[in-house]
């Protein structure tokens, strides 16, 4: 299993990859995705709904290391904070791909 920072790191050099969907238009997309696979256009459903959950556990009061142990308190949502990032990132820049190609697919 890839580390969180190893999967932080590769979504980064994927958003600056020429030729990929940039950083903004990654971030644009995101209302679309959840739009669309909310309507079962685009089939991301399982990963929103785990990212709904780190969504969650991060404002949550109830946490693995609580929050009051300094220094490693905070580590575990940071954690789930750069997975979130990565895997947002990582999902609406597939996203973005898509709908490049259905655009594509439709006839003038």
């Amino acid at each position: 299993m890839m580390s969180k920072t190893a999967r932080a790191w590769r979504t980064y050099r994927d958003v600056t990859k020429p030729g990929t969907p940039g950083l903004m238009a990654r971030v644009r997309a995101i209302p679309r995705m959840i739009g669309a696979s909310a309507r079962g256009e685009f089939g991301a459903r399982k990963n929103l709904v785990l990212m709904a959950l780190g969504v969650l556990y991060i404002v949550s009061p109830v946490d693995v290391i609580p929050d009051f142990l300094v220094g490693i308190g905070v580590v575990d949502d940071f954690g789930v904070f750069l997975w979130l990032l990565s895997a947002m990132l990582g999902e609406s820049g597939r996203y973005v791909e898509w709908e490049r190609k259905q655009i594509r697919a439709v006839p003038s």
